[in-house]
């Protein structure tokens, strides 16, 4: 038995071995060893059970949140040092065709992004206060893992591109 939530939170039992059954059967196989992707279907299940399995698993909550339509962005312009909230809302609509951001929109993923020690907001003491925002080292360090998976798709464009005539071409099937 192992525990599915992230901690801070209510954590419910899991049954590693019930839950491996359960995925078998629904494959319709005794055990399984006998599908082909049985161990990585079983190495999943074991890592989910340990990770957890509910929206605020911690690896679901940050990919929604590079997911989401603003974050990464977010990200990639704090990587050019600390901005206050009106310059990066200004920058957002220099550097997209994107409409521009809106101020709740922006302070909404601003402060979802340092509760996960992504992003630093440092105030400094005048009048008015002044606020900034930086990339914290963990959030260096999660910028060079997304510049990464940015440089696959760079590398694979054409690929996309052709399968994704190769799809329309063909119509749905359903």
């Amino acid at each position: 038995m192992v525990t599915d939530a992230p901690p801070g939170k209510v954590r419910r039992q899991v049954n590693v071995e019930a839950e491996l059954a359960r995925v078998a059967r629904v494959l319709n196989v005794a055990d399984l060893d006998q599908h082909p992707g049985g161990r990585r279907l079983a190495a999943m299940v074991r890592s989910m059970a340990t990770d957890g399995r509910g929206r605020e698993d911690p690896i679901r909550e940050i990919f929604g949140r590079l997911g989401d339509k603003w974050s990464t962005l977010l990200l990639l312009l704090l990587s050019a040092g600390p901005f206050r909230h009106a310059t990066l809302r200004r920058l957002v609509g220099a550097v997209t065709d994107e409409a521009r951001i809106s101020q709740r929109m922006l302070t909404l993923r601003l402060r979802s992004l340092e509760r996960d020690g992504l992003v630093d907001r440092r105030v400094t003491p005048s009048v008015p206060p002044q606020v900034e925002y930086a990339l914290t080292d963990l959030g260096h360090d999660l910028l060079a893992q997304v510049e990464s998976l940015m440089g696959w798709v760079r590398r694979h464009h054409a690929a996309i591109l052709a399968a994704r005539a190769r799809f329309q071409d063909s119509g749905p099937e359903d």
